[in-house]
C-alpha cells in the first residue's frame, strides 16, 4: 500500500519530501530500494512530529499514532486498521483532531479507531465533522487546527462513487 500512496501523494504534492517508518529494517530497506528519493526514518515519534501529513495504513492493533506527537496544522490520514479490535491512533489523536470519515456509518460502529473512542464515553458521534456525503464540511477553518481523516475502506466506497454519478447525473 506504501508504493500506491507514495504515488498519489507525489501527484497531489510534487514539491514535497517524503519520509517512511516501518516496523521492520527489512521493510523499510526494500522500501528505500523500490524508491530512492524517500527518506528512511528509524524513529517513528521524530518522524510523526516532523511531519505536515502522516499516513498510516497498517494492520495494527495498538496504536502507533500519539496525540502527544501532533503539531499544530498537522494532517493525518488514517487508511489502515479497519477492524474493531484494530487502531492506528490513540485517544489523544482522536481528541486532538478535528475528525473526517469516508462514511459515518461503515466507521463509527465498526471501526476500532471511532468505536472505542465513542464506546467509552472519550468522543461523542458529533466529533466526526462529516462524511464524503458532505463534501462541503471537508475544510480547515484554521491554519493551526490538526486534522483527521479515518477511511474505512471497503465495497462501500464504489457504492458512494456511484450513488454521486447518480445523483449529479440526476441534476444535470
Amino acid at each position: 500500500v506504501g508504493h500506491s500512496l507514495l504515488a498519489a501523494y507525489s501527484v497531489a504534492f510534487p514539491d514535497a519530501h517524503f519520509t517512511v517508518w516501518n516496523r521492520s529494517a527489512k521493510g523499510a530497506d526494500a522500501f528505500a530500494a523500490a524508491h530512492p528519493e524517500v527518506a528512511i526514518a528509524s524513529d517513528l515519534e521524530n518522524a510523526v512530529r516532523t511531519a505536515d501529513i502522516v499516513t498510516s495504513a497498517t494492520m495494527s492493533t495498538a496504536p502507533l499514532i500519539h496525540g502527544d506527537w501532533l503539531k499544530p496544522g498537522q494532517h493525518i490520514d488514517l487508511i489502515g486498521a479497519y477492524r474493531p479490535d484494530m487502531r492506528e491512533a490513540d485517544d489523544a489523536a482522536i481528541l486532538k483532531s478535528r475528525v473526517f470519515v469516508d462514511n459515518r456509518h461503515t466507521t463509527m460502529a465498526h471501526i476500532g479507531e471511532l468505536k472505542s473512542p465513542l464506546d467509552a464515553g472519550i468522543i461523542g458521534p458529533d466529533h466526526i465533522i462529516a462524511d464524503y456525503y458532505d463534501l462541503p464540511s471537508f475544510q480547515r477553518h484554521d491554519p493551526d487546527e490538526i486534522t483527521l481523516f479515518k477511511n474505512g475502506g471497503g465495497a462501500h466506497l464504489d457504492l458512494m462513487t456511484a450513488d454521486y454519478i447518480m445523483r449529479a447525473a440526476a441534476h444535470a
